[in-house]
């Protein structure tokens, strides 16, 4: 059995990490749908049309739902938000490997490692 100061340490760092992807994943989001510049310049190297864009703020949006009832106490979801939100940065980092926008791929691979780390935190916890 894990003795109780780890286990108060493990659910601290998991709440931690949830709480920054939460976090970063909603403020993205919220700026995606607003159009915001950093956003518009991010994903205009990309050439994706224009009627997705809205589209990818919603997953995103998503995700951050998800983690949080994971948080609240609904372990299944915060794991399966986790690993959607690995799948789409996943996606993304690829789709700018692709496009050879390297200057705007420390965004997804960023993106990437919080929602890897969400997701084994979830997981461990």
């Amino acid at each position: 059995m894990i003795p109780l100061s780890e286990q108060k340490e493990t659910i601290m760092i998991y709440v931690a990490v949830t709480v920054v992807a939460i976090a970063a994943n909603a403020l993205v989001a919220g700026a995606t749908f607003i159009r915001a510049r950093f956003i518009s310049a991010n994903l205009g190297d990309l050439d994706l049309p224009e009627a997705g864009i809205p589209v990818f703020a919603a997953l995103q949006a998503l995700g951050a739902v998800g983690l949080t009832a994971g948080l609240l106490g609904f372990a299944a979801v915060g794991i399966a938000a986790a690993v959607g939100l690995v799948l789409f940065f996943g996606v993304a980092l690829g789709a700018h490997l692709k496009a050879r926008a390297y200057r705007s791929a420390a965004s997804p691979a960023l993106f990437l490692a919080l929602s890897v780390a969400a997701l084994a935190c979830a997981v461990i916890r």
